[in-house]
């Protein structure tokens, strides 16, 4: 009885060293507060884009061979396809915000992390928020660099 306790024992022992860390509360926080942060300082610059160089700091956050899912406005391949679409359809139109109580961030191991939410889209000349949509997007950490690698915003629908 007293081997198989101690083989019971190696065998847990072996396990807790393979699986994966839980995540601490306060690790969870500080990725929650930095996604946030960035996510805030990132669209800052998006809602004041007609602003001279806004949009381009707007451009910094995102990877060059970003992807953008747009379940109306389409795919696109490219920050500067992003930017040209961003430019065209949003500067000085709309601007966008988080629904308070939405956003949630999600680590992903050796990588990065996986921000979701809804937003709403509020219009500057009537400043009614009259859209309303889900998002997802994907941000790499390389040696403390944070970029956005992919991001998808769809079920846009009328915000009543």
């Amino acid at each position: 009885m007293n081997e198989l306790c101690k083989l019971l024992g190696l065998l847990l022992a072996a396990i807790a060293l393979e699986a994966p860390a839980a995540e601490s509360p306060q690790a969870g926080a500080s990725l929650f507060n930095t996604i946030s942060a960035l996510d805030a300082a990132a669209f800052d610059a998006f809602n004041q884009c007609s602003v001279p160089g806004q949009l381009q700091k707007h451009a910094s956050f995102f990877a060059p061979d970003v992807e953008f899912y747009h379940d109306t406005g389409g795919v696109t391949w490219s920050r500067e396809a992003m930017l040209a679409n961003t430019a065209k359809y949003v500067c000085g139109n709309f601007r966008r915000e988080i629904i308070p109580g939405t956003l949630k961030v999600s680590p992903v191991k050796d990588f990065g992390a996986i921000e979701t939410g809804s937003h709403r889209f509020c219009q500057f000349a009537s400043g009614k928020c009259e859209g309303i949509a889900e998002f997802v997007i994907v941000w790499s950490n390389q040696n403390g660099a944070w970029q956005i690698t992919r991001v998808l915003s769809y079920g846009h629908r009328p915000n009543k």
